[in-house]
């Protein structure tokens, strides 16, 4: 996927959340998201380091 195309489905998302949820609800989703983005970092970035750049895990 282009990522213009990505930054738009996004973008999409958001604001159809917007539309149909109320204030509360989009600051907790936003938080749950913003964790699931950071745990999937550090996931990710812990496989990059554990496997030396190999691309495969160890």
């Amino acid at each position: 996927m282009d990522p213009r195309e990505l930054t738009l489905l996004v973008t999409g998302t958001a604001n159809a959340l917007y539309d149909s949820l109320p204030a509360e609800d989009l600051a907790v989703l936003a938080a749950v998201l913003t964790q699931l983005g950071d745990t999937l970092a550090t996931l990710a970035v812990q496989r990059e380091r554990l496997n030396d750049g190999r691309g495969e895990e160890k």
